[in-house]
């Protein structure tokens, strides 16, 4: 007998061990049942022990769910297929243990809820992630626990490094400061409301200087830092440790390519803006002062923005060099053809974490340039003015303290956020996902399970 739900003849109750809704099997379709008493309605007066139902079903319409048919009766209609309306094959909606469905057991991570990686959904599986980003197109929150992760899974490596070439570049900006630029570098004519022109002129251009030679300085300790975070970057995505002398002697070979790399940046950035703030400078020169003037802030404008654009699309250059080996104007080459299409992005994400950085670096350095000041007896003064003029031994030491701390936290940051964003683009565009998980050893990526990008 078939018990199914919804197979069952509706009305119907079990009698004797019977199956509700199955004939007598002693007893034909048209005989009367028990009747009620002589004189009730519905009764066999020929049986009185036998009576009809005050209300009968249709003819042919009270048969049991299995059995053959009667004559003359139309079987009942098939179940549905697993159409629009039906279930679908390997369990569907089913219950507990049905495969593939919501309530099965699902063929990627042993998920109760199957539906995604059924033979149904076919949704995509999982992205292998072997180290600190999964390996698939990332997006800029990825990005950026990427790099936080990197730096708190391998943190004695990346802070020993950003530790040691803080240290070192702030040694050499504090004897710079202590003993060259203090006694060559002058700017009290910037304070002083009654200095001429030429003296005012002579301040800035001693301000320019000594800002000039602090940036260069750190300029060579964020290259030296961002050589070695690229390669400790570069394993964490394949969940490998790397040391730090592992990590010198994989950069070392491309350090002097990686200067390299950098001064021409800064000299065609530096070259475009002078180009764009010349004709400005000469008109003013000429006499007419103040369209010189206007015509200067036009043109120093128009320029910072072409020399943005095109630091951008450069900005993929580094890791480009340091990973893949290339030569200098290759890796240049390579970075414009990863950020093409992508321009906002890469500024956005880059902008984002440089911002990021800065402002935790920030929370850090500030109270320690205040606490200079205040033991220096330089007081405000000497906050405003940090980096230029004439400055106490005292605060630069107390400060330096601070721009070293700042310094391990905006080195693996930035690092680590533009190697991972070279990473990102080249899984977009060239697959690079499938050589990151065969070199971590991701059996049958791609292959059996499919590729993330």
């Amino acid at each position: 007998m078939n018990d199914t739900p919804g197979w069952a003849s509706p009305g119907s109750a079990p009698s004797d061990g019977q199956e509700p809704g199955a004939s007598d099997p002693a007893a034909p379709n048209d005989r009367p049942g028990p009747a009620e008493p002589s004189g009730q309605p519905g009764t066999d007066p020929q049986n009185p022990g036998m009576k009809w139902s005050k209300e009968q079903p249709p003819a042919g319409q009270w048969s049991a769910p299995t059995g053959a048919p009667n004559p003359g009766q139309a079987p009942p209609p098939p179940p549905p297929g697993p159409g629009w309306g039906g279930q679908p094959p390997g369990g569907g909606y089913g219950g507990p243990g049905a495969p593939g469905g919501y309530g099965g057991q699902g063929p990627y991570g042993g998920s109760p809820y199957g539906g995604w990686g059924g033979g149904v959904w076919g949704g995509p599986p999982p992205a292998a992630k072997p180290g600190v980003i999964p390996l698939r197109p990332l997006g800029v929150g990825e990005i950026l626990d990427g790099a936080v992760s990197t730096m708190r899974t391998y943190w004695r490596t990346v802070l020993g490094i950003s530790l040691t070439v803080a240290v070192f570049t702030e040694i050499i900006v504090i004897l710079v400061q202590g003993l060259i630029l203090n006694d060559t570098v002058s700017t009290e004519a910037l304070n002083d409301p009654s200095a001429s022109f030429d003296e005012l002129s002579r301040a800035l251009g001693d301000t320019m200087i000594s800002s000039g030679v602090v940036f260069l300085v750190s300029l060579i300790g964020t290259i030296t830092a961002t050589a070695l975070l690229t390669t400790v970057t570069s394993r964490a995505v394949l969940g490998k440790s790397v040391t730090i002398g592992e990590a010198w002697r994989d950069a070392r070979p491309q350090v002097l390519r990686l200067f390299g790399l950098i001064f021409l940046l800064l000299l065609i950035a530096f070259g475009i803006v002078i180009v764009g703030v010349l004709p400005g400078l000469l008109v003013a020169v000429a006499g007419a002062s103040g369209p010189g003037a206007a015509l200067g802030i036009l043109g120093g404008l128009g320029a910072g923005v072409v020399a943005v654009w095109l630091m951008v699309r450069f900005s993929l250059s580094s890791p480009a060099l340091m990973l893949e080996k290339q030569s200098i104007t290759k890796s240049m080459s390579r970075s414009v053809k990863l950020v093409r299409g992508s321009w906002w992005r890469v500024f956005g994400i880059q902008l984002l974490a440089t911002v990021i950085a800065n402002i935790v670096a920030s929370i850090v350095v500030i109270p320690f340039t205040l606490v200079a000041s205040a033991f220096s007896g330089d007081g405000v003064s000497g906050f405003l003015n940090s980096g230029a003029g004439d400055v106490g031994w005292t605060y630069l030491i107390i400060s330096g303290v601070g721009a070293v701390i700042g310094s391990m936290i905006t080195f693996p940051i930035t690092a680590g956020v533009t190697v991972l964003l070279y990473i990102d683009q080249r899984i977009r565009r060239e697959a690079l996902d499938l050589e990151l998980a065969r070199a971590a050893g991701v059996q049958d990526y791609g292959t059996a399970a499919g590729s993330g990008s």
